[in-house]
């Protein structure tokens, strides 16, 4: 046994004795580590509880009735259509969250964090979603076992796992195109302006959705050339998007199967964003490898996702995404370090990690084609 190990066991050996315990509750030098560490411990125990909490927020649209002031219990209780009583609980519990905050004369007004959700409207549509989430959630060891019976995620996200990906219809891609266009457009700012497309020619976004990230880049750009590839009916949706945003004449989008078609040529720079942590290793690898062929010598690919073991956010990348992505039928989490290695076994390189304004949303890899 090493040192480290050595030492780890012996720390946990005496933080669960609780004569120890209880003497760091109340010396005065470790009783707030003490006190920090059990409110730590009592969050995760009681963390779907504030989920739900901020689930009935959004679904009663509490945080859009405060948007434009404060407004009395009797009134919220009246617009959320509920008894006084079961409003007062919930604008107690939503202020003990920061959603929203007390005033005068029982007011309330909306809360730090309240406010910013107001503000990125794509968050109360993740909010929404989670309901499923929850759902297939309901029992994580037979999921963890793989004994869990056919997903709501698995059915919402109909490309996972589907080898008939390319036929899915409309109907069955509008929640989740939705869904994608709402969350991305909070990370394509943090994502264009950690690298900048002024020098390239014309950008390909693979697996686009209907087109909000490659719509930033465009208007950010103008001399860009945008060609966004994704499954048939999603790219229909682009080419209407495109069209309604007057950039028909300088963006295409092409429909087809990542893992069966071959990419569109002509970019020299190609962007996956949020689509490699949704594949399995020997798909990720596929991917890699079309990319490769579509980009010239010299061309630059952008990956943009969550990743495993972002430091300040670990619990986003390894909690959050590995169950999900499990429920979801596809996909894991990676460490930057991972995607370079599979990076580097495709000719990539130099493979750098660019910083972003917020790595909880997003990092950031550019590598070069050799």
């Amino acid at each position: 046994m090493s040192i480290s190990d050595s030492w780890l066991s012996l720390r946990n050996r005496l933080l669960a004795r609780p004569e120890f315990q209880r003497w760091a509750s109340v010396f005065p030098l470790t009783r707030p580590i003490a006190r920090q560490r059990a409110r730590e411990l009592f969050d995760i125990v009681a963390g779907f509880v504030y989920s739900q909490i901020l689930f009935a927020c959004v679904r009663l649209k509490l945080l859009e009735m405060l948007s434009a002031g404060p407004l009395s219990v009797a009134e919220l209780a009246k617009r959320m259509d509920l008894p006084p009583e079961g409003a007062t609980r919930l604008l107690r519990a939503a202020a003990s969250l920061r959603l929203v905050t007390p005033c005068a004369d029982h007011h309330y007004a909306l809360g730090e964090l309240g406010a910013a959700m107001v503000g990125n409207p794509g968050i109360a549509a993740m909010v929404e979603h989670h309901a499923m989430v929850y759902a297939d959630l309901a029992d994580p060891v037979a999921l963890l076992r793989g004994e869990a019976k056919p997903t709501e995620l698995s059915r919402y996200w109909a490309y996972a796992a589907n080898a008939e990906a390319a036929s899915v219809d409309a109907q069955a891609i509008d929640g989740y195109t939705a869904l994608m266009s709402d969350s991305l457009s909070l990370l394509a700012d943090d994502v264009l302006d950690a690298y900048s497309l002024k020098d390239h020619r014309c950008l390909l976004d693979v697996g686009g959705g209907d087109g909000t990230f490659l719509i930033s880049a465009a208007k950010r750009w103008p001399h860009l050339r945008v060609i966004l590839f994704d499954l048939p009916a999603v790219a229909e949706r682009a080419r209407a998007r495109f069209e309604r945003e007057g950039l028909s004449g300088r963006a295409t989008a092409v429909g087809g199967d990542v893992m069966r078609d071959p990419l569109p040529e002509g970019a020299d720079v190609i962007s996956l964003v949020r689509v490699l942590h949704d594949h399995n290793d020997a798909e990720v690898l596929e991917i890699i490898k079309s990319v490769r062929r579509a980009l010239p010598a010299g061309g630059t690919l952008l990956i943009a996702e969550p990743m495993s073991g972002t430091p300040g956010a670990e619990p986003i990348g390894d909690a959050y995404f590995g169950l999900y992505l499990l429920a979801m039928g596809s996909g894991r989490p990676r460490t930057p370090l991972e995607i370079e290695n599979m990076l580097r076994m495709q000719v990539f390189d130099p493979v750098r990690l660019l910083p972003t304004a917020r790595p909880i949303l997003a990092r950031l890899i550019a590598a070069k084609r050799m």
